[in-house]
């Protein structure tokens, strides 16, 4: 795994199996996120990751916060600041990212993301008027959950970096037309003018 310098400390990701392992003693739902979801969708490696990602229920925080004692976690409850999580203590609503390493003076290990939702309804923090039943939100795949691409793929149309763009064109072709409207018309919400679109519509 690269290492990559932040001003909160280094990062070098644990590998993936590793996370999983992990979040396996978690009984409530969590799935893999980010880039690795959509690398997991592709089938085989095809650019190098810098974090873990594993997303979870914001109503579900406090049972991964006790998965993770004796951690060193941490929570951007202020933008541009990292602020020490403490057992039993639920996060302020506008917390939604979470960074965990095994203790102060090692490196950060995996990001946790905290994900909304109203009973079986997921809803998507960036635009709460995107929606999808929680269960389809994710894929089964070896004993645990990945996010949907075209899930994924939304959070990555904001600000959209090479690695993104990378990510796009190689689960494209394996979308289904249906994974590709429910793209297509989640960005029409939020993104109208995306690039992406066209390329959803008319993958050819």
């Amino acid at each position: 795994m690269m290492r990559i310098e932040t001003p909160w400390g280094p990062w070098e990701a644990a590998p993936l199996g590793e996370v999983v392992a992990l979040m396996r003693g978690l009984a409530v739902p969590w799935w893999v996120s980010g880039g690795y979801a959509i690398e997991l969708a592709v089938g085989h490696p095809y650019r190098d990751h810098g974090d873990v990602d594993i997303a979870l229920l914001r109503r579900d925080q406090l049972a991964v916060r006790r998965l993770l004692d004796g951690w060193d976690v941490h929570a951007a409850v202020v933008a541009g600041t990292l602020l020490p999580w403490t057992p039993e203590e639920v996060l302020a609503e506008q917390a939604h990212d979470i960074w965990v390493r095994e203790h102060p003076d090692g490196p950060w290990r995996f990001q946790l993301m905290l994900d909304e939702a109203d009973g079986e309804e997921w809803i998507y923090r960036r635009d709460p008027r995107i929606r999808r039943p929680l269960a389809g939100l994710t894929i089964e795949e070896d004993g645990f959950h990945r996010l949907a691409p075209e899930v994924q793929l939304l959070y990555k149309a904001t600000d959209t970096r090479p690695k993104d763009e990378a990510d796009f064109e190689a689960v494209l072709p394996l979308l289904s037309n249906g994974q590709r409207r429910w793209l297509d018309e989640a960005l029409e919400i939020e993104h109208p003018a995306h690039p992406w679109r066209e390329r959803l519509r008319h993958p050819g």
